[in-house]
């Protein structure tokens, strides 16, 4: 089966649309997965559910002309990036709709979900941590959204990004203790090492 999803990956990075759309069924577990971990911190009465973020995140996957898939799991860890952007989109669109409101309240719920995958998560405010701490360390920042928003393990997000599974544990650590002060709004959050 890895045979086959590598060689669909090769030619979906050829152009081949319909290898795209075969490889989505074989990785749709995946990312179901991925989209309902996500979804299930997210406000309720969200009008994503978790089958139309897999298929805005396949869609903007779709669209992408200059792709060069190489594996599952580096496919995985990009579609983790789009899924990131569609909510945060998603968030922002919701927010300007509000009258004179930047969004809801953070809350220390909300960093705790990031530590320890508790619900309720405040996306534009993780979005904007994961900014900030991709301005300090950005493979830090790469590692929490391959972990949190790609639901990958720390051997998958190891091989997406080509490091050590130690550095992944490590960077892993460090970024949720830095998110967790960060989103409480601590002074003097530790920067991860580069």
């Amino acid at each position: 089966m890895s045979g086959h999803i590598t060689r669909l990956l090769y030619e979906a990075s050829g152009g081949n649309r319909d290898a795209l759309d075969a490889l989505m069924p074989l990785l749709y577990a995946q990312l179901h997965d991925a989209a309902h971990r996500q979804l299930r911190g997210e406000r309720a009465g969200h009008t994503l559910d978790t089958a139309a973020l897999v298929n805005e995140t396949y869609l903007r996957l779709a669209a992408q002309e200059r792709a060069q898939w190489q594996s599952r799991v580096q496919f995985l860890a990009v579609a983790s990036l789009v899924m990131r952007r569609v909510l945060v989109n998603h968030a922002k669109q919701r927010n300007r709709h509000k009258r004179g409101g930047s969004g809801e309240p953070l809350t220390l719920g909300h960093a705790q979900h990031v530590a320890a995958d508790t619900p309720e998560v405040d996306v534009e405010a993780l979005d904007q941590a994961l900014d900030r701490l991709a301005e300090i360390d950005a493979r830090a920042a790469r590692v929490v959204e391959c972990r949190y928003f790609g639901g990958l393990d720390i051997h998958e997000t190891a091989e997406a990004l080509n490091i050590a599974a130690a550095t992944v544990k490590r960077d892993w650590v460090l970024a949720k203790t830095w998110l967790r002060r960060e989103l409480e709004g601590g002074a003097g959050a530790p920067e991860p090492a580069a």
